[in-house]
């Protein structure tokens, strides 16, 4: 009889990749569906990368390295900790794993026990509460609405935390709102954490280098040194290098969380890709100018957008200040119908409304913990952006 595990089922499958499924299905049906739901830069690998990666395969860099990464990829990752953000890293103290998300599952798994708790900001990147819940912990999630631009303030994280909190993680910028913190809110989060020694601080930095408007990013370890012990600063290549297929991320922490981490993944994936370790070397260490151009054809598709949805009315688009993604709040077209009479009574009826009527797909705030809202990736070409907005627009104006 079939059976799985406790643990299995104390998951569910990803949101967003659950959309990006019915994209790929629809469009195999010949439907004309844009699809704004895939945390994905458009933009190709940079050439100077791929061909690490040729030169690597030649070679002959095909074995096995280390269960968490070759020696000249940790080198590479702690000349990038100190050069971007003042922190400085033992090969000991940095781990290199199959993306992100494994970086991230590594470090709970290895730390949660029954009982203890987690404090989730939200809205929170998907992954976040299953992996505490896979791992027998129970997520505290802290609402940050529109209103407070989608970041916690000191005087919450000070009442969510409990002798049973293990971790808070703090996303910035943020997956799914683009709200990043500044380095004065931070210390005044780091304030409140040194109070509190038995907690861990996971800094999830993947979109640290796609900001806008001058702002300055930060991270904790960096603004509040007191916290560097209980810190792990989490970052990876696949966003700012567009090396989403390639799975390499990586972090840098305590030695004996970093030994826990690899003792976890010599029982899981072995080491990463040893190709994907010698692209990954040659992004962190090669020439960076060509962020800066990207960031500028982000942020004019970020107001692009902004100003698209801001336009509607019921829908209210805060401005954030990095990533590319935008979680509008949607409030006011809560409890309209659609032409068909069918009453909208929550974001995920309103999502699929929006990919059955206007052929636009993007993830409901509900997968975010924060209601009602959508989250749009604006990570493709302007011009399928403005031909996606403007079929919000028209099926918005048709509810009533």
């Amino acid at each position: 009889m079939p059976h799985t595990s406790q643990a299995l089922g104390r998951i569910q499958p990803s949101a967003t990749l659950a959309m990006t499924s019915r994209v790929l299905e629809l469009k195999a049906k010949g439907v004309d569906v844009i699809g704004l739901s895939a945390g994905e830069p458009d933009f190709d690998t940079p050439d100077f990368v791929k061909q690490a990666a040729i030169e690597a395969i030649n070679a002959g860099k095909t074995k096995y390295t280390n269960v968490d990464g070759t020696a000249e990829l940790k080198a590479a990752i702690a000349a990038k900790f100190k050069r971007d953000n003042g922190l400085t890293y033992a090969p000991n103290e940095i781990s290199v794993n199959v993306g992100g998300k494994h970086t991230l599952f590594n470090a709970l798994v290895a730390t949660i026990d029954a009982g203890d708790e987690v404090i989730i900001p939200a809205p929170y990147w998907v992954s976040y509460p299953d992996i505490v819940q896979f791992a027998g912990g129970t997520p505290v999630f802290i609402k940050a609405a529109a209103s407070q631009n989608y970041k916690i303030t000191a005087e919450q994280l000070e009442a969510a935390i409990t002798p049973k909190t293990r971790w808070v993680i703090l996303n910035s910028p943020s997956n799914p709102s683009g709200a990043a913190y500044t380095a004065d809110e931070l210390k005044a989060l780091g304030a409140v954490l040194v109070r509190h020694p038995q907690v861990m601080v996971m800094a999830d930095d993947m979109y640290e280098h796609i900001v806008y408007d001058g702002f300055k990013f930060a991270t904790i370890a960096e603004v509040t040194p007191e916290l560097y012990e209980r810190t792990i600063t989490v970052n990876g290549c696949s966003k700012a290098y567009s090396m989403t297929g390639w799975r390499i991320g990586f972090a840098g922490g305590p030695a004996w969380l970093i030994k826990a981490m690899a003792k976890l993944q010599s029982q899981s994936t072995s080491n990463p890709c040893s190709i994907a370790q010698a692209a990954a070397t040659a992004a962190l260490n090669g020439d960076q100018s060509f962020l800066a151009e990207r960031n500028e054809a982000f942020k004019r598709r970020r107001d692009l957008v902004i100003g698209m949805l801001n336009a509607v009315d019921g829908i209210h688009c805060p401005t954030p200040e990095g990533a590319f993604y935008v979680y509008p709040d949607v409030s006011g077209l809560i409890g309209k119908a659609t032409p068909k009479r069918q009453k909208i009574e929550n974001d995920a009826q309103l999502i699929d409304y929006f990919l059955d009527e206007a052929e636009v797909a993007a993830v409901h705030g509900g997968a975010f913990g924060l209601e009602p809202a959508f989250r749009i990736s604006y990570a493709t070409s302007e011009a399928l952006l403005t031909k996606a907005c403007e079929r919000i627009q028209t099926a918005s104006a048709a509810l009533k």
